[in-house]
């Protein structure tokens, strides 16, 4: 029955380690920046936009190149943000990872 415990004990423990992973995610802000830094976009660990900074240079150039560049700062800082959520998860997990865990990104 002791095998039984152990189990319990360290599920309880990875539990613990998840809710801390939760809370240092959503404390995450991540930086995409596209065009030289022309276009500057942060998002928080949940994905939400928090910040959206152009530069006086871009805000001249044509509609579609600004909207562009925008996509692709968004798109730099979702990466990030994937690669720090993924990190963080496995710190708490040990590197075990939970089949088909995905976080929602």
């Amino acid at each position: 029955m002791t095998d039984f415990s152990k189990i319990l004990d360290k599920a309880k423990e990875l539990e613990a380690k998840m809710k801390e992973s939760q809370q240092k995610i959503k404390e995450i802000r991540v930086v995409g920046v596209s065009g030289s830094n022309s276009v500057k976009i942060t998002l928080d660990g949940d994905g939400e936009m928090q910040k959206i900074e152009l530069s006086d240079e871009i805000v001249k150039e044509d509609k579609t190149i600004i909207e562009d560049l925008i996509v692709a700062a968004h798109n730099s800082a979702k990466s990030q943000l994937k690669s720090k959520t993924t990190e963080e998860i496995s710190k708490a997990t040990g590197g075990f990872g939970i089949p088909g865990f995905k976080w929602p990104l």
